[in-house]
């Protein structure tokens, strides 16, 4: 960690001039030029291959996941190029508007199809074109003897292709776009063995929590559209601009919409159920989920909203309440979990936590959740792959308890695992050091409460994620063998070998990289529009703050060794304390759910089919019922009988000589 706060002081302002040259689209705008002219390609490669392989059908299945995985790469390749033209650009060139169509137009409200091609998009572009595709390389062999293996790589297309949108669009209304193909490639991919019915009802579940949230983003917008008549970025954030403090309400709602749909999209609470589920799907999968695509976008969303959210200090503070409580909810579930998927999923929940935290502290911390949810991509997919690769040896096995002692027969998932975890509890060189400790570092900044509430928190959480992660490492590649007598651990073949290999060396040397150098800041500071930097320091020196850390880490490194390598680890699991058996149930976040959303839902719809069908239903049935019975009735009086007849005409009469004489 970098003594001082060099870094934080050139972040620290800046929270009314975010990106507003980037975003203009009027005269002054930054037209696109020359290669960038072609950043449509980027959504368009993937995306072709999707519709390839889902018209193809079966027909593709030879050449149809090489063309996927070819496509994925060229979409790299593409943005690599928009990359390098930018950097030979002066800085306040760099950010481009390439129009693409007129889309809606609807009297004085009209939105264009755009990419907004920047510091923060082009960020993106790289992580997930260049994971993901790694990704589709490691599911070559993965899924290799998958009879619908074709209809897998069309949905990792697709979802590539989504989230590219997301990340590329210059308004909200084409962002929620791409927020939608994603949410549909991971209901798809989650649920991708549908035949088995719990793996059907997690890719159910991940599709309801994330309608939720979507929601919040829908409702967001359309007040965007009330209060500024208009839904691009350039508007909608200069106006957050000019009105400051004014018109509070309004802001306030955006912003706590936004953070609702960050909330489902990034398994953040209170939508933080359905992530565990997720690892329903095939691994490859949960490792583009959790790493470089879906889980992120929530990030993004609330990142390059940043002039609302600093025009709005409540649903600003909200994010990162949220944030501070995610990042320890998840910590705790992963103690317990003994499923090694699971166990990385938690995992993750926790990591983005710290990435909402530092978005939700304002200018200061936007350039570090990004720098966290880079490296976050690296050394989370290379372990999510490293999962798949255990168990790939161990015929599908997930349970860590019969594990132990991989690292003798897996030695290239050992160590490019390994590499994975020494970056994600923070060990000093590592990614994760250099990236985690500026979000704890920058959580002490500040007066009041808030320093001390949300950097203890963020520091505990380091603690915490020591021990968890050192807890599966040593399960899972140290001590006995603990091995049902079905299972052969062997290597997996060089398709799944090398991109963990590509991975470990990102987990080992990217924050480095990226970190000390100050690229990544200075990468990004024109985005976040630094005017004057005001210098902000930490409650407490950077030194004690970076010290403290490291011995809570290597605290809680040392206990999982006590627990679980140095002591035997029973195969079946003790009941252990309520905390235990709480973390267990995820803190009970279904059970919560159920009784609190679905129950009451279920009763209200019953109570309402029965109204419809007794009370509604029923009275109209009643009506025909008593129509029909007084007809029969009456049908009896038409008998053809001429006295019958002469009899009624008698009655009759007499009733009105009786109704006369009682009037008279």
């Amino acid at each position: 960690m970098q003594s001082g706060m060099e870094t934080l002081s050139t972040l620290a302002n800046g929270a009314g001039t975010y990106a507003a040259g980037a975003l203009a689209h009027d005269g002054e705008a930054h037209a696109a030029t020359g290669v960038s002219t072609y950043a449509w390609l980027l959504v368009a490669l993937p995306l072709l291959g999707a519709a390839v392989l889902m018209i193809g059908g079966r027909r593709t299945e030879k050449f149809g996941p090489l063309l996927a995985t070819a496509l994925s790469w060229g979409a790299f390749v593409v943005g690599a190029i928009v990359y390098i033209s930018m950097l030979g650009r002066p800085t306040g060139d760099r950010p481009v508007n390439l129009y693409l169509f007129d889309w809606v137009a609807a009297g004085s409200f009209k939105v264009s199809a755009g990419m907004l091609l920047d510091q923060l998009s082009l960020v993106f572009v790289l992580l997930i074109t260049f994971v993901g595709s790694l990704i589709h390389v490691y599911s070559l062999g993965y899924m290799k003897h998958d009879p619908d293996k074709q209809r897998f790589f069309a949905y990792l297309n697709l979802f590539v292709a989504s989230m590219l949108l997301l990340v590329l669009a210059n308004s909200y209304l084409l962002l929620y776009v791409g927020w939608e193909g994603v949410g549909l490639a991971s209901y798809l991919l989650i649920g991708f063995w549908q035949y088995n019915p719990a793996f059907a009802t997690a890719g159910n579940k991940a599709f309801v929590m994330n309608r939720v949230g979507d929601f919040g983003l829908s409702i967001g917008i359309f007040i965007m559209f009330f209060h500024f008549g208009a839904v691009d970025f350039s508007t909608v954030f200069a106006g957050a601009q000019a009105v400051g403090g004014v018109n509070q309400g309004f802001m306030t709602a955006i912003g706590l919409m936004l953070l609702l749909a960050a909330c489902g999209k990034s398994a953040q609470f209170p939508l933080q159920a359905w992530l565990g589920d997720a690892m329903a799907g095939p691994t490859p999968v949960s490792a583009l989920i959790h790493a470089a695509t879906m889980v992120t976008a929530g990030v993004y969303l609330v990142v390059r909203s940043g002039p609302i959210f600093d025009a709005t200090p409540n649903a600003q503070l909200a994010v990162a309440i949220v944030g501070a409580f995610t990042l320890i909810f998840g910590a705790i579930v992963g103690c317990a979990k003994d499923d090694l998927k699971k166990a990385l999923a938690a995992s993750t929940m926790s990591q983005i936590g710290y990435m909402m935290l530092a978005a939700g502290l304002g200018p200061i911390g936007y350039a570090f959740a990004i720098f966290h949810l880079l490296t976050h991509g690296f050394f989370k997919a290379g372990m999510f792959l490293g999962a798949g690769s255990v168990m790939h040896g161990m015929n599908n096995q997930v349970d860590m308890r019969r594990f132990g002692g991989m690292w003798a027969v897996m030695k290239i998932t050992w160590v490019t695992f390994g590499l994975g975890f020494l970056a994600i509890i923070g060990l000093p060189i590592f990614s994760g050091f250099w990236s985690k400790d500026k979000i704890i570092e920058a959580a002490f900044v500040g007066e009041g409460w808030r320093p001390w509430v949300f950097g203890l928190v963020a520091m505990i959480g380091a603690g915490i994620t020591a021990f968890y992660m050192s807890r599966l490492f040593f399960m899972t590649f140290h001590g006995k063998r603990r091995w049902t007598d079905d299972v052969h651990p062997h290597e997996s073949p060089l398709t799944m070998t090398i991109p963990m290999m590509v991975l470990a060396v990102g987990s080992a040397f990217l924050g480095i990289i990226l970190g000390p150098t100050g690229i990544i800041t200075g990468w990004l500071d024109p985005v976040f529009g630094v005017d004057e930097a005001v210098e902000e320091h930490p409650v407490m020196p950077a030194t004690v703050i970076m010290v403290v850390t490291l011995v809570l880490v290597l605290a809680g490194a040392a206990l999982a060794w006590l627990r679980y390598l140095r002591d035997e680890v029973p195969v079946v699991a003790p009941t252990g304390s309520l905390v235990t058996q709480a973390a267990r149930q995820d803190l009970y976040q279904d059970q919560i759910n159920e009784g609190a959303f679905m129950r009451p839902g279920l009763h209200l719809t019953r109570s309402l089919v029965f109204l419809d069908s007794k009370g509604i239903d029923g009275a109209a049935g009643g009506l025909a019922a008593m129509v029909g019975g007084s007809s029969s009735r009456l049908r009896k009086l038409q008998n053809g009988f001429a006295r019958s007849y002469a009899l009624t005409m008698l009655a009759g009469v007499v009733a009105i000589l009786g109704a006369v004489w009682v009037i008279s």
